[in-house]
């Protein structure tokens, strides 16, 4: 059997592949211990842990970790000079009208940052030379002060050569050999002193969380008598042997979201499609992705709670707008959706176990565009009483009714999805009237058409368990490892031999560490460079379409050139000097994918139970709306106001559009006429 177990802020998914049959099963996440919410899920699906071979893990463990102030307690070597890096961090301001404002709060306190005294040019030559012997007292008094739980090193220039921090690493290792130790060198070695800081005392913040976690969660799964090999999902859409990731735990902090991404483009492949955007919507937020031509894009860096992450992820926007995200009213009179979230405890109103603010998921029941007795497939009951009573207050101070209300709060949160899908298509240059929207997660599907409205998106794509996609997408991952480095180079003519030179260099590196952890299987590599004109502040990241050995100065100019002209609409002739600044290179070990079965998809003329049809209040109107189960809907589109169910999530179709069923078992949504 292949396992694939993803732990999200309110639900828990699993796939399962076992005698070529796909099973699912999801369960209420334990957010207090998330491995508990995994193995429940594993014991849902009634799984023999002996027979699986090959188990995929995806968790918010590192995210909540950051979010939540819950990782270790770090002490950090920095050199000289540099002690109030994270206190001063950049001059920008993310809310430049909030007269409190307050820079991100870091994960490493003042008190616990080391100055060491060396000093390397950024070339890497060695300006001030590190005296060990001075720095061994240094290092035993500091670790004094600890305890510590982990020790993060992070020398100016360090990119350029790592000779200092190694020897920095090898003291600590002396005189606290069970420390776990991350250099900067290895988690993010490229230039951008803060952000290289930031992602490596993240990276040192979140280890002894993973490290426990992955330890804790491995020892159950052994004692269950699990003997097969488990990996990990990373946040650039592959996975990593669970000892790999133990080294490596910043990698590990989006992994739920890449995921959802990686499944829904081997779905959307399936039928034929390769431009989508994705619409994973969850719990407790949505995730949004744009992908061209099947290949999911990666960003150099993102932020978590504020703090950069210099670490390749898939190009993810979030938006606090989930089904367990709560409508309040602001200070101006003016109602809002998120991000705050109910998410698995207490959860919305309407799951009874607590929760009392008015959440998406109740304003659904109460607009009837969810049904109790059709919860996760009937699986788990939901109180509508309890829903209303929440949105009364709500109602009340608005002025409206309670089914206008709820419809409001719905219409909200399906406008701020709309900006977020906006960040990463019109803002980047494309124009999402040329993608297939593919929605998934819980509430993906029921928002999935409104959305494509506001946006003038022609046709939307619904996996076939599209409320367990992101799991599914664990079992479709490849594994990958990544490596990076900083190295200035003026582009031209006689320069392409050296870029050849560094890339060949990285490819060789990524392959060997995954020759390390243990992944054998053919390599495929993926090259991309960061490029800018000279002068200019920021670069871009350009994929590579050709090997190194391939590579030419016209490709490469023309690679940016394009790039380039398509996020800022224009382009320099080829005597503007360009430059290449870090070079990045992808390591891929490919495994075995699956196609969900489509199961018994019939011609809706051949269904033998009788059509059911409720009230829904949508708009101010009172609609009549069809109730199908998704084995209804055959190759011969289907109009009206329809409700489509499949036991993960609920289809919402409204007047105007049409369903189908393609030949993969995925479902269509097109425009009328």
């Amino acid at each position: 059997m292949r396992v694939g177990v993803e732990v999200g802020g309110t639900f828990t998914d699993l796939v399962v592949i076992r005698d070529g049959v796909v099973e699912i099963a999801k369960v209420p996440s334990t957010p207090h211990q998330p491995d508990i919410g995994a193995l429940n899920a594993i014991d849902a699906a009634n799984l023999d842990l002996t027979l699986i071979s090959d188990l995929v893990h995806g968790s918010t463990v590192a995210t909540n970790a950051v979010l939540e102030r819950k990782g270790g307690r770090v002490g950090m070597f920095v050199t000289t000079g540099t002690r109030d890096l994270f206190g001063l961090q950049r001059q920008d301001r993310t809310a430049i009208y909030d007269l409190h404002y307050r820079k991100p709060r870091p994960v490493v306190m003042r008190e616990d940052i080391c100055e060491v005294a060396e000093r390397l040019a950024p070339d890497g030559s060695v300006v001030q030379a590190l005296d060990e012997a001075t720095l061994s007292l240094a290092v035993e008094s500091f670790l004094k002060s600890g305890p510590f739980d982990a020790v993060a090193i992070c020398l100016l220039h360090s990119y350029a050569n790592p000779q200092h921090e190694r020897a920095v690493a090898e003291i600590v290792k002396q005189y606290a050999p069970d420390l776990p130790v991350t250099c900067s060198c290895d988690v993010s070695p490229e230039f951008r002193e803060y952000e290289r800081a930031s992602t490596t005392a993240l990276a040192a913040y979140v280890q002894p969380v993973i490290s426990g976690y992955l330890d804790r969660f491995v020892v159950q799964l052994q004692e269950n008598g699990f003997d097969g090999r488990l990996s990990i999902m990373q946040s650039n859409g592959g996975r990593m042997p669970a000892s790999g990731m133990a080294r490596n735990a910043i990698a590990a902090l989006f992994s739920g979201p890449a995921a959802g991404v990686v499944g829904a483009v081997g779905a959307a492949a399936q039928s034929g499609v390769a431009n989508i955007i994705t619409l994973d919507m969850g719990g407790t937020s949505t995730d949004v992705a744009l992908i061209a031509d099947g290949q999911p894009q990666l960003a150099p860096q993102t932020l978590i709670d504020g703090l950069p992450v210099r670490t390749p992820v898939i190009d993810i926007a979030t938006v606090g707008a989930g089904g367990g995200s709560i409508a309040w009213v602001d200070d101006g009179g003016l109602l809002r959706v998120g991000p705050q979230s109910a998410g698995a405890t207490p959860g919305p109103a309407c799951y009874g176990r607590g929760g009392t603010a008015p959440t998406v998921t109740d304003a659904h029941l109460i607009r009837g565009t969810l049904q109790p007795k059709s919860f996760l497939g009937g699986s788990m009951e939901v109180d509508r009483d309890a829903a209303v009573a929440a949105f009364q207050v709500l109602a009340n101070s608005l002025n409206l009714s309670i089914e206008a209300a709820a419809d409001s709060a719905i219409r909200i949160a399906e406008s701020n999805i709309v900006r977020a899908i906006q960040q990463v298509s019109t803002e980047q240059g494309l124009d999402p009237r040329d993608f297939v929207l593919v929605p998934f997660g819980g509430a993906g599907p029921l928002h999935a058409v409104r959305i494509a409205e506001d946006l003038d998106i022609e046709t939307i794509l619904v996996p076939v368990n599209a409320g367990v996609l992101s799991a599914a997408g664990l079992l479709m991952a490849d594994y990958v490892h990544y490596r990076s480095r900083t190295e200035r180079t003026l582009l031209n003519e006689s320069a392409v031999a050296s870029v050849q030179s560094i890339l060949s260099e990285l490819a060789k590196e990524a392959a060997a560490y995954l020759d390390e952890v243990g992944v054998s299987g053919t390599r495929r590599f993926e090259y991309i460079v960061e490029m800018r004109y000279v002068g200019q502040a920021f670069e871009l990241s350009v994929p590579l379409e050709v090997t190194p050995e391939q590579l030419t100065f016209a490709h490469l100019f023309e690679a940016f050139r394009a790039a380039h002209h398509r996020i800022f609409e224009f382009s320099k002739p080829p005597e503007k000097p360009a430059e290449v600044v870090s070079y990045r290179v992808g390591a891929r070990a490919e495994v075995g994918s699956f196609a969900f079965d489509s199961g018994n998809a019939v011609e809706p003329d051949a269904m033998q139970a009788p059509l059911r049809t409720i009230d829904i209040e949508e708009g101010g109107a009172t609609i009549v709306c069809k109730i199908i189960p998704r084995q209804a809907i055959g190759t011969k589109a289907m109009g009206g106001t329809i409700l489509v169910e499949d036991g993960t999530s609920t289809l919402y179709v409204p007047e105007g559009w049409q369903v189908r069923r393609d030949n993969p078992g995925n479902l269509l949504i097109e425009r009328e006429g």
